[in-house]
This record gives C-alpha cells, sequence and structure tokens, in this order.
C-alpha cells in the first residue's frame, strides 16, 4: 500500500465516521425502535388470533417480506409525491426500514411466544392474573428471552441496510464515502474503508448481543 493511499484513508476515516455517528446511528435506533413496537404488537395480535386484524398483519408481513428494501424506499420517497404526499429523505428512511425490519421482527417475537410452554399461561390464570397482566408479565419476559440472539441479528442487518439510505439522498456513511470517491476516483481502498467501519459497528453489536445473553442467563434465561 503506497503512502499515498495511506494519506487517502486517513484523511477520510473521520469524514466517514462522522455520518456514521450522527447519520447511521440514529437512523438506526430509530428505524430498529420503530420495528421493535411494530413486531410486538402484530406478533401478539396473531398469538391472540384476532379476527380481521390477524389477516391485516399476515397481509403486512407477507408484501413486505415478499418486496425489497430499495423498491420499498423508492415508493416511499419517490412514488409518494405523484400522490401529493412528501416526505423528507431522513423520516422516509427511517419509516422504511422500521417497517421492513418490523416483518421480519415480528415472526421472530411470535414463534418466541408460541415456544412458551402454555402451562405458564395457566399457572398465571391459577394465580388470578388476567390476560393483559400474564402476558407482560409471564410470557412476554420469557419469549424476549428466546427472541433476543435473532432480534440482535437483525439489528445488525439493519445497520448494514441503512446504507440503502444513500440511494433516497441521506448523507450517511456510505453516501459520504461516495462522495469522496467522486472527487478522488480511488474506489477501492475507500470501499473497503467504509466496509471496515461497518464491521466495527457490528462487532460492537455483536459483543453487546454475547453480553445480553450472559446477563439473560444468569437471571435465569433459556
Amino acid at each position: 500500500m503506497s503512502g499515498d493511499t495511506i494519506g487517502l484513508l486517513a484523511d477520510s476515516f473521520m469524514k466517514i465516521l462522522i455520518p456514521g455517528l450522527k447519520m447511521t446511528i440514529p437512523l438506526t435506533v430509530l428505524s430498529f425502535s420503530i420495528a421493535l413496537f411494530i413486531s410486538v404488537l402484530v406478533a401478539l395480535i396473531q398469538f391472540a388470533d384476532v379476527p380481521v386484524l390477524r389477516q391485516i398483519c399476515r397481509f403486512y408481513i407477507w408484501f413486505v417480506r415478499g418486496t425489497p428494501l430499495l423498491v420499498q424506499l423508492y415508493v416511499v420517497f419517490f412514488g409518494l409525491p405523484s400522490v401529493g404526499i412528501m416526505i423528507d429523505a431522513f423520516p422516509a428512511a427511517v419509516l422504511v426500514l422500521g417497517l421492513n425490519e418490523g416483518a421480519y421482527c415480528a415472526e421472530t417475537v411470535r414463534s418466541s411466544l408460541e415456544a412458551v410452554p402454555s402451562g405458564q399461561f395457566e399457572a398465571g390464570l391459577c394465580c388470578g392474573m388476567n390476560y393483559a397482566q400474564i402476558m407482560w408479565h409471564v410470557v412476554l419476559p420469557q419469549a424476549f428471552r428466546t427472541a433476543v440472539p435473532p432480534l440482535f441479528n437483525s439489528l445488525i442487518s439493519m445497520v448494514k441496510n441503512t446504507s440503502l439510505a444513500a440511494n433516497i439522498t441521506v448523507v450517511e456513511m456510505f453516501m459520504a464515502t461516495q462522495r469522496i470517491v467522486g472527487r478522488t476516483y480511488r474506489a477501492m481502498p475507500l470501499y473497503l474503508e467504509v466496509a471496515f467501519i461497518y464491521l466495527i459497528f457490528s462487532t460492537a453489536l455483536s459483543w453487546l448481543q454475547r453480553w445480553c445473553e450472559k446477563r439473560l442467563n444468569h437471571y435465569g434465561g433459556v
């Protein structure tokens, strides 16, 4: 590696990392928070087998998981303005990423709910608890212990998927890298550098996942 390349990477590192800290991480946190809310709501509706709402949830999961995330971003950011609905780039990315990941996480949470032994629900009834109390205090805590590893996998995947937001003009890490490439015409080292930064973020989340799993196991998790 030449000194010129090393100088380029050193100069561009913070120019790529700062958009990651200011845009990629907030985009991930906000989107995943929406995804978690949607996933729990959709999973609970399916678990309780609520008429009509269950069919709506199944359609949502079917449609979102069956269409590309990039297409969904384009429909919301470029398509909705044609019907008079204007959404700025960052909120559009948050909305689409949240809705997209929510469909996948909903299946994770649903399967985790179904993995809780039915005897736990019956034990709650014997203790005089109502349905909401049983779900909140008995079933959901056990389900989330099971769901933590796959949910973290979804979170790590979302960090990488935020790079697609560059296609709708969100200036996150990948967009920042593309702009530097456009000025310097040094694509290979710069794209490898941004890949390394994504790897750092993903590795940090992997460490956090292992720590959470150890804590859950310490307190009686699966």
